[in-house]
């Protein structure tokens, strides 16, 4: 995009978040004109969201940082249908308990990257239980159904990947993307929201609502999509052998979170800073001239910065300290995970390597050891039998495990 006018559409623009736009020249004059209230919807189906939501958690925190209003939608309606988009098979039905008690959970995600509140700029979570709960069925359909065609829905990529593999795709999933183009349409009328943002795979949801808004109400309202991240390798943004990259500290330590970005491939380093970090262009500049092994320290800064974000200053402090001193300090390293067994117990190293999610399987956990792979306190274990005992403990009771390079732990008995 050139000629830009608006801080939103030159800040994104220039860290990378850009992949869609509906209307770039005149959502850029109307952000350039004055306040922008802008959303992104998340629905509720885990207590945490992941690292993979972290590209539209950031398109918020850019909105806000320009002076622009941000809403965080919770799909406390939309999560009891279902988003097809992306999945292979049908997402098992919730109860409103368990949804309540998820909202509640993500909501302490969104106050280490927005500022809540009832100013201008200020942002709020909102639930689209509040409207779409309240649906007449019959209403509803000679209202909105009208205006979706179920040829063009048919022609959407969650739709026909369904069809294409003979997988089942209910009635209660096709509904979604119309739920999802009434948000805006409410949305528009309760907050003068003109701007609805999303990862790529919702480009088509989002034109929905925006085509929608145009038709019901005559509203000009704009859409706005952000690209879907894979490494330079290939691999989805965020998935890893261990599992999902978890936003919150209950599923996924800092220590655990700062590794994530400390392991980064050296080609995406550069543009993760940009979209993940708030350090300045300017000095990501510099960073991006550093080659071989100096790499290394612009993803430590990387780890700093991102985990800084979601963790706070503190426990990324914590985290780079305990990194340190595991890699070149030769300790221990108080923040690394700990794995806890009785006293009288002999945990078998493959049975620990499974339990910290440190392998996916049993096989994978031996092969690392036929391979090398494993040490205990700095000692390479030689056989797939090996088992932690009292011996292995130093004085204060720790014993130290290294899986790889990059992955480490400690055993306590207690």
């Amino acid at each position: 995009m050139t000629s830009l006018k608006s801080d939103l559409l030159k800040l994104l623009s220039e860290r990378g978040h850009i992949h869609q736009c509906t209307d770039p020249a005149a959502l850029d004059a109307k952000a350039s004109q004055g306040i922008v209230t802008a959303y992104i919807g998340y629905d509720a189906t885990a207590d945490s969201l992941h690292v993979g939501n972290l590209a539209t958690i950031m398109l918020l925190r850019r909105l806000q940082q320009t002076g622009h209003k941000p809403i965080v939608l919770m799909g406390g309606g939309t999560t009891k249908v279902g988003d097809p988009s992306g999945k292979d098979e049908t997402r098992q039905l919730m109860s409103d308990e368990k949804i309540a008690a998820n909202i509640a959970s993500i909501k302490t995600i969104f106050k280490n990257f927005l500022t809540f509140g009832n100013g201008p700029s200020d942002a709020i979570q909102v639930n689209n239980a509040d409207w779409l709960d309240q649906l007449a069925y019959i209403p509803f359909l000679r209202a909105v159904g009208a205006h979706f065609t179920i040829n063009r829905m048919l022609a959407f990529d969650s739709v026909k990947m369904r069809l294409e593999r003979e997988q089942p795709l209910t009635f209660l999933e096709f509904n979604y993307m119309i739920l999802q183009a009434y948000d805006f349409v409410e949305l528009h009328k309760r907050y003068h929201c003109v701007l609805q943002m999303g990862g790529s795979d919702q480009w088509g949801n989002i034109v929905n609502g925006v085509e929608l808004g145009r038709r019901i109400g005559n509203a000009d309202l704009f859409g706005l999509t952000t690209p879907l991240l894979t490494t330079s390798s290939g691999t989805k943004m965020g998935k890893t052998a261990a599992g999902a990259v978890w936003l919150k500290p209950e599923k996924l330590s800092p220590y655990d979170y700062w590794q994530f970005w400390r392991n980064t491939e050296d080609a995406d380093v550069v543009r993760f800073l940009k979209l993940f970090t708030d350090l300045p262009l300017d000095e990501i500049a510099k960073l991006e001239k550093l080659q071989g092994s100096d790499i290394n320290e612009a993803k430590k800064i990387l780890a700093y910065q991102a985990t800084k974000l979601a963790h706070g200053e503190e426990a990324a402090k914590a985290a780079h300290d305990t990194a340190k001193e595991t890699f070149e300090g030769g300790g221990k390293g108080t923040g690394l995970p700990v794995f806890e067994f009785p006293r009288n117990a002999t945990p078998s190293i493959i049975d620990i390597a499974v339990q910290l999610g440190f392998t996916e399987s049993k096989g994978e956990a031996k092969r690392m050891i036929e391979q090398g792979g494993v040490r205990l306190n700095d000692t390479p274990v030689k056989e797939i039998t090996a088992t932690i005992t009292a011996s292995d403990m130093d004085t204060e009771g720790y014993a130290r495990l290294s899986f790889g390079k990059k992955r480490h732990a400690l055993a306590k008995a207690v």
